[in-house]
């Protein structure tokens, strides 16, 4: 076999028919795909919704943790922001973010109309 003749059979085209399809060479980064969704987006789409439910409901009275590790009771929630006033210690009282907010640990029932 002579040079020019390794060099055409290296270049041939192959037959489109001996490869595997289209779906098989997708197919992998699909399920790929699926799993981060399954196992990492959608549970932290859960978790978030459940934080902002869990924001969204606290009131006066709640005892709360902060982000920051600091564990307080919720004097007021200030309407119209996305406030709330803690007091940590006795006569000291923060202004905190809701979203900071990591847990509700006891939680207030609601007062009863009258």
């Amino acid at each position: 076999m002579t040079l020019t003749t390794a060099t055409a059979v290296m270049f041939q085209a192959a037959d489109p028919a001996s490869g595997p399809g289209l779906l098989a060479n997708i197919l992998p980064f699909l399920l790929i795909i699926v799993v981060f969704y399954f196992l990492l987006i959608r549970p932290q789409q859960q978790a978030r919704k459940k934080h902002q439910e869990m924001v969204s409901a606290v009131r006066r009275g709640d005892t709360v943790v902060t982000a920051g590790g600091m564990i307080g009771k919720v004097t007021k929630v200030v309407e119209g922001t996305d406030e709330v006033m803690v007091e940590l210690a006795e006569g000291v009282q923060v202004k905190v973010i809701k979203a900071t907010l990591s847990d509700v640990r006891s939680k207030t029932e609601p007062a009863e109309k009258q």
